[in-house]
């Protein structure tokens, strides 16, 4: 057995090692501080006697550190060998796993029947997937990141130890999953347990509250990964984004280090942005959002009615057809603005004024030309109360539409159809001499 030593020892970064045997480009030493890849973390990077170091993995219980280089250019098995761990890449991911922990710990204090479904760490972001029995909304994640930064702040010690697997289990409110957490599990009976707080306690929600003393437990899980020794170590969290990868998973995703830095940084300046553009403070943005909102709903609901006002102008100057004393009088033409739905209203307006035609025929002329029918209930031949000779608005967009193509439909009192292949010019001609 060569299990890594990292989640030991994260703070070792350079160590010598002797090789125990070599395949290919791939080579096991006796013992190793290099991460190996397991449970959402990735694998360290450095160098081993100056190459680089491609890949670690664990298998059947061993470290197999996969080189960039040529077999021939690597040390041989009995070598002794200097070995360097990348110290950036190791810190961030020190500090990102940790963080994972610290939002989970939040999560407890603010989410009901709180599951653990994994997580992962990439080089710009930390994603934590959660099973809640609700999906969190936007001020659940302001919290997350108001409580997980608090921890920071307060500074809470981190440790672990190995544990026999049922003392482990039976830890108060301990985040046990050995799929996503394989790391953690020895091999054998035993559980790599990490403590964020004194285990055992206050639980409340920011340090001091609740009349406890010392450090609250925060957080107790079983994990295999490397950890920083104090929470402020961390520096500030950044929650990025949220998304549901699955039924009752929440997947949110957040940023330590520079990224976080980097990503408040541009929330404050669209922040700033905003308040200037409103004339307001940044704490008063919701309400002078709120009145912006209520501007615009008035000024959308006026912009609506003068478009029908307009329109139903346009349409009360179409030019009607000479009807015989028993026949329905058509108002029919093009008309330039708006689409088949804004027309409705203006249609049915005109067609309830007094001295109105009984039926409206109207094609749009834009890039894609449209026919509306409008027809009043009481001109349609046959209709249920009518006693006038125009056919239903439907029967004459479907008549339209098997004549120049396209599609559509309505019902009697209105119908629109789409698509036509023709001049609307052409379409107004034909309707004019059915």
């Amino acid at each position: 057995m060569t299990a890594s030593r990292a989640p030991g020892n994260p703070d070792v970064r350079e160590f010598e090692a002797t090789v125990e045997s070599v395949d290919g480009r791939e080579i096991v030493l006796d013992e190793t501080y290099f991460y190996a890849e397991s449970g959402g973390q990735p694998a360290d990077r450095g160098t081993i006697d100056g190459t680089l170091v491609e890949h670690v993995d664990e298998r059947d219980g061993r470290v197999v550190h996969t080189l960039d280089g040529d077999a021939e250019s690597l040390p041989e098995a009995g070598e002794t060998v200097t070995a360097i761990v990348d110290d950036a890449f190791r810190t961030y991911c020190t500090r990102a796993h940790t963080a994972s922990h610290v939002l989970y710990g939040a999560a407890r204090r603010t989410c009901e029947e709180l599951g653990y479904a994994g997580f992962d760490i990439s080089e710009t972001k930390v994603r934590v997937d959660l099973t809640t029995a609700e999906p969190l909304d936007d001020a659940d994640l302001v919290e997350l990141e108001r409580l997980a930064n608090r921890a920071v702040w307060d500074s809470l010690p981190v440790s672990w130890e190995t544990l026999p697997e049922d003392e482990a289990r039976a830890l108060d409110g301990i985040a046990f999953n050995t799929k996503t957490e394989e790391g953690a599990m020895s091999g054998s009976e035993a559980v790599r347990v990490v403590t964020i707080g004194e285990r055992g306690g206050e639980r409340d929600g920011e340090r001091g509250e609740g009349g406890g003393t010392g450090a609250p437990t925060w957080d107790v899980a079983a994990c295999g990964g490397t950890h920083v020794g104090n929470t402020s170590e961390i520096g500030p969290i950044s929650v990025l984004d949220r998304s549901n990868p699955g039924e009752g998973v929440t997947r949110v995703e957040f940023a330590v280090g520079p990224t976080a830095i980097d990503h408040e940084a541009a929330v404050h300046a669209a922040a700033l942005d905003a308040a200037t553009a409103l004339d307001a403070r940044i704490g008063d943005l919701p309400d002078a959002v709120d009145r912006l909102r209520e501007r615009a709903d008035r000024l959308e609901a006026d912009l609506r009615a003068a478009t029908t006002e307009l329109l139903a102008a346009r349409l009360r100057e179409l030019p009607t057809t000479e009807a015989d004393a028993d026949a329905a009088t058509w108002a029919v033409g093009t008309v330039d603005d708006g689409d088949p739905n804004d027309l409705r209203e203006p249609a049915q307006r005109v067609l309830a004024a007094e001295g109105s035609p009984d039926a409206i025929a109207a094609v749009g002329t834009g890039e894609a030309p449209f026919v509306v029918a409008a027809v009043a209930e009481e001109a349609i031949g046959g209709g249920e109360g009518g006693d006038g000779d125009a056919p239903d608005a439907g029967a004459v967009v479907d008549a339209v539409t098997d004549a120049f193509g396209g599609g559509g439909g309505g019902g009697p009192t209105f119908a629109q159809g789409g698509g036509l292949d023709a001049d609307p010019e052409a379409v107004v001609a034909w309707l004019r001499d059915r």
